[in-house]
């Protein structure tokens, strides 16, 4: 059984059409990049799969239930995300609120705490425990972010562009940490847009890419697959080339190159 399914998803929003007949399914300890041009309708995908928002036809299945059916604890053990802006109105803590995340958990507010930090430690966040999230940096709230969808121990994580707001060796770090979580068994399905930083996933090889365009499905395919920048190319309108470097395959756009 897929821990992710969507099944001929069409979403509509103010009436236009963002989504359009999208099938494809994520199996259990499956990485999945998933990408596209803004406004392919990537991150609507997502929220479709966390409830957030209603098809307007066809269904979102989580471990084999519609995502609606789902009551709040269970949809919570079986997939967690972190958003792309993350917002922080409210003077709480980075301790607290990341032991608030563990609200599916019927257990003591000390075990909370206490699993709260080593999910901060995790995400090198410990320094930023007791900040209020008011005081800290878009970067900062980000791996308190990150802290948050670990300590909720869901089977399947959902990462809209997770490296967002941080530097290069951090983004590095953020990667690096995916590729743990995923050798861990978890399911994985990550917005990207630098394809390049899957390769410090560990095993890039086994990463599948999923396209969207237009709200449409455009293609599927393996990160080492040698059409994948013709392919990538054609989604974005540039010509892309392969370099291998200490072993490594990276995409880029060729100079000069729009398509």
């Amino acid at each position: 059984m897929a821990e992710l399914e969507f099944q001929a998803l069409s979403v509509k929003l103010r009436g236009r059409l963002v989504l359009d007949a999208v099938t494809f399914g994520v199996q259990r300890g499956d990485f999945v990049a998933l990408l596209g041009p803004n406004g392919a309708g990537k991150t609507t995908l997502l929220k479709t799969a966390l409830a957030l928002r209603a098809p307007s036809s066809g269904q979102a299945l989580v471990a084999g239930q519609p995502a609606s059916m789902l009551d709040t604890r269970a949809r919570a053990g079986a997939i967690a995300w972190l958003p792309q802006q993350i917002r922080a109105d409210e003077p709480v803590s980075a301790l607290e609120s990341v032991a608030a995340a563990r609200f599916r958990f019927r257990e003591a507010h000390a075990q909370s705490l206490r699993a709260a930090e080593r999910a901060l430690s995790r995400v090198g966040a410990s320094a930023h425990a007791g900040r209020p999230l008011t005081e800290l940096s878009g970067g900062e709230r980000q791996r308190v972010a990150f802290a948050c969808l670990l300590a909720q121990e869901a089977r399947t994580l959902l990462f809209d562009e997770p490296a967002n707001h941080l530097d290069p060796a951090q983004q590095l770090e953020v990667y690096r940490l995916l590729g743990e979580l995923w050798r861990e068994g978890r399911t994985i399905v990550c917005i990207n847009h630098d394809l390049n930083l899957l390769a410090h996933l560990g095993k890039p090889e086994g990463v599948r890419v999923v396209a969207l365009s237009g709200g449409r499905l455009a293609f599927e395919a393996a990160l080492s697959d040698e059409a994948l920048p013709a392919q990538l190319g054609a989604l974005f309108g540039v010509h892309m080339a392969a370099v291998v470097s200490n072993g490594r395959r990276f995409i880029a756009p060729e100079l000069g190159g729009r398509a």
